[in-house]
């Protein structure tokens, strides 16, 4: 993609981004279908529906029905993407996720929004913070969660060609901008989107974002933070983690997520399997049902913003 065909996904939420790229990969392979469960609209599906409505399914409130039925689009040789809220398709459909399209490892992407707590009035019910620990657990699955609109568009480029199921993480809110120039995902490898030699700061999706912010508030206090874009929690870059912990010998990972076999756990099991030497820290949700209100307020609550962020990575120095 062309620097001048990012500039659409500058400053929109991985949601609206997504809704774009998946038109474009759309109108190039006629094999594609959409495939949703009543949210046609908070999915961004609607261009889609209108353009080719015989590849457009919806299944009503049935996410079970939904999983299933795109196991079957996937065995007679389509690709279908399946976008509901992250809370249904994690939790409501997990068995047809894993039965019927991870175990024959069928190339169905699965590709959620309103994940984490971007729902923030919504509370807990529609709140997504175990996603992550139950996808990463199953096998044959790709986990991912792109930084922000642009990295959306890269994210869709990156599994374009993948044979097997993938699930990616989209936010309902406008992520902090992380990506303004060309760049890649490549399944299984991070991105390093700052360099610095005090404190490596490893997040996905918005938590990025917001760590790059706190790099910025930490640099005037001659505070130096490597921040690395983990888009891809499984297969997860083993290999950026370990130079972390050579190069800067503190290592912070951030994610609205509970903190239970979320990136933190995933990160820890790489640094003891490899008996790396570090200061590590998991800054999460705490291991309980988060609270509703609105998005800024309930990150701030959580230290999961930019100030939060910088004040944990001070404690950590």
């Amino acid at each position: 993609m062309k620097m001048d065909e990012r500039n659409i996904y500058l400053n929109k939420s991985s949601r609206d981004a997504y809704g774009i790229a998946f038109y474009q990969q759309a109108e190039l392979d006629q094999r594609i279908v959409a495939i949703t469960a009543d949210v046609p609209d908070s999915v961004r599906f609607t261009k889609f529906r209108e353009k080719w409505p015989e590849r457009f399914f919806n299944f009503g409130v049935a996410e079970q029905n939904m999983m299933g039925a795109a196991a079957g689009f996937a065995r007679e040789g389509k690709i279908p993407f399946v976008s509901v809220y992250a809370i249904f398709a994690t939790l409501r459909a997990l068995e047809q996720v894993r039965t019927d399209i991870a175990y024959p490892n069928l190339p169905v992407r699965i590709c959620t929004t309103h994940s984490g707590i971007s729902l923030g009035q919504a509370g807990p019910s529609h709140h997504s913070i175990e996603d992550i620990a139950i996808m990463r657990s199953i096998f044959n699955m790709v986990v991912m969660a792109p930084a922000d609109g642009i990295a959306t568009a890269m994210a869709l480029e990156a599994i374009k060609d993948h044979q097997g199921p993938v699930y990616m993480r989209l936010s309902r809110a406008v992520e902090p901008t992380v990506y303004r120039s060309k760049s890649k995902y490549k399944i299984g490898k991070a991105n390093v989107v700052r360099e610095g030699k005090d404190i490596t700061l490893i997040a996905y999706g918005a938590s990025v974002g917001n760590a790059v912010k706190a790099a910025e508030k930490l640099e005037e206090e001659d505070i130096d933070a490597r921040i690395i874009d983990m888009a891809f929690i499984k297969p997860i870059d083993r290999d950026v983690i370990k130079e972390a912990a050579k190069t800067t010998d503190r290592i912070l990972t951030i994610e609205e997520h509970n903190i239970v076999n979320g990136l933190g756990s995933a990160v820890a099991e790489v640094i003891a399997e490899s008996n790396l030497r570090t200061t590590f820290k998991r800054l999460a949700l705490p291991d309980q049902y988060t609270l509703a209100g609105p998005y800024p307020e309930l990150q701030k609550y959580y230290s999961l913003d930019s100030e939060g962020i910088a004040d944990t990575a001070r404690n950590m120095l």
